[in-house]
């Protein structure tokens, strides 16, 4: 290549890379429109409160525990309550000492909460006061009941008369008094007779009872202190009796 030529090609090459460069330098890129979405924002973690109303009881009361909770899509309580709304109430009769526990699930996760309930042993009976000789007498000893104008101890008087014995044997520091009573009818020297016979009639059977003489003594008040005041078998039959009071 001649010397005149190369000035000649390197201006030529130099015209093309300003062709090139100016062409790249006017292309236009290409725009992104909108802008992008937001990362979504992550659940709410749930919360949860458990309270008993009382906490300490006595065996085979009521507790009322309350609850509430948020963010949860579902709430249980455990033992034996199992699932129930977001926020409420409920009535639990624990045997034993539990601990009650809320479990909030959703979402965002789960969250608990516990009660204790303290079950004591139920209040105990009080002890029965004991009974007085009184009391015991007034139970257990039994008067002995007559046909009209009699003093022969009949089949009931009988059985009568033996719990009698039983508890003058079994407590032998008493002593007691029968007392012969008769019905409105009749005369009052015939009545306070026939009520001697019948008060001899009681002792003497206690004493083949086995029940010491010394122990019983017999007073007869015939027609003159009536147990029942109407003018009908019924009631005289409650006043044909011997009767028994305590000895002081």
């Amino acid at each position: 290549m001649t010397e005149v030529a190369r000035p000649f090609y390197r201006g030529c090459l130099l015209v093309a890379f300003a062709a090139a460069a100016l062409t790249a330098g006017c292309s236009k890129k290409p725009v992104i429109s909108g802008t992008p979405p937001p990362p979504e924002a992550p659940a709410a973690r749930p919360t949860v409160t458990l309270q008993a109303n009382p906490t300490s009881i006595n065996k085979g009361d009521t507790v009322t525990l309350n609850w509430s909770s948020t963010n949860a899509s579902q709430v249980t309580i455990a033992p034996e309550v199992g699932a129930v709304a977001p926020e409420g109430s409920t009535k639990v009769t624990p045997a034993d000492s539990t601990t009650y526990t809320v479990t909030a699930s959703g979402p965002g996760g789960t969250a608990d909460a516990t009660a204790r309930v303290t079950v004591g042993a139920p209040p105990a009976e009080p002890a029965a006061a004991p009974s007085s000789i009184d009391d015991m007498f007034l139970k257990e000893v039994q008067d002995a009941y007559f046909d009209l104008d009699k003093a022969d101890i009949r089949s009931d008087a009988r059985a009568a008369l033996a719990k009698s014995a039983d508890f003058l044997r079994n407590y032998p520091q008493v002593k007691v008094i029968v007392e012969g009573h008769c019905d409105e009818r009749g005369s009052t020297e015939y009545n306070l007779a026939l009520g001697d016979r019948r008060a001899a009639a009681v002792k003497q059977y206690l004493v083949s009872l086995g029940i010491g003489a010394d122990r019983v003594s017999t007073v007869s008040y015939g027609k003159e202190k009536p147990f029942c005041s109407e003018s009908n078998e019924d009631c005289w039959q409650r006043n044909r009796r011997g009767h028994f009071v305590l000895a002081k």
